[in-house]
């Protein structure tokens, strides 16, 4: 059996996590020919450039990295046109993936969102979960179509019962091993044409935005 070529595409330890077990898990069906991640970025006093966790776990694995300043650009269109994946999983990146790399690969762009489409789409629905002290939550794994984590279900994970005080650092890691766990159980299945995506309910779409700096600021009004 041929190897499906594959393009793995995030940033940070979320994605960093999934994307190792499922290398683990999968490694002899799926051929990973490329790991896409953000540049490196000056952290601390110091600003020491600092690559991040998904570009650590590749050169550790010997996978060849690229790492797109703006993944729009046309050069970075073409290059990766030029690699001819078969298939891309994406998961915590932080740019938008333009129409003409979603086009290229057979099995389409794949996307793990921590959140149960339709409701949290967007850029925070962790921090967002938490902050509306929503009672479950859960992973998606969905097809990528031109807009914001609208596009069909291939398969949901639940988190119910979450404790009201769970941190952002504690959730976000529970979700990843469910991610992890979602894609390593459904991928197969629907490479061989075993699952029919699900159109997710548009009506009932919640959006939530980037968190900034700002949106820490204490309103003394409040209550404790």
């Amino acid at each position: 059996m041929n190897k499906i070529k594959t393009i793995l595409i995030g940033t940070p330890e979320f994605a960093e996590n999934i994307f190792c077990k499922f290398y683990d898990a999968l490694k002899d069906r799926f051929e990973i020919i490329a790991v896409i991640t953000a540049p490196d970025k000056p952290v601390g006093r110091k600003q020491i450039l600092t690559p991040s966790s998904v570009k650590k776990w590749a050169l550790e694995n010997n996978l060849p990295v690229l790492q797109p300043d703006k993944i729009r650009k046309p050069e970075w269109v073409e290059k990766i046109k030029g690699l001819n994946p078969e298939l891309i999983i994406l998961t915590a990146y932080g740019q938008i993936i333009p129409q003409e790399i979603l086009d290229i690969p057979k099995f389409k762009a794949l996307n793990i969102h921590p959140s149960l489409l339709p409701k949290y789409r967007g850029a925070s629905p962790i921090q967002s979960v938490i902050l509306n002290r929503e009672t479950e939550t859960g992973v998606c794994l969905m097809i990528m179509d031109a807009e914001m984590d609208h596009g069909p279900i291939l398969g949901i994970s639940k988190l119910e019962s979450l404790n009201p005080k769970i941190s952002y650092t504690e959730l976000s890691k529970q979700l990843s091993d469910l991610g992890a766990e979602l894609l390593i159980k459904t991928l197969p299945d629907y490479i061989d044409g075993k699952i029919k995506p699900q159109e997710q309910n548009h009506a009932q779409a919640t959006f939530c935005k980037i968190v900034k700096k700002e949106d820490g600021k204490i309103n003394w009004n409040k209550s404790a």
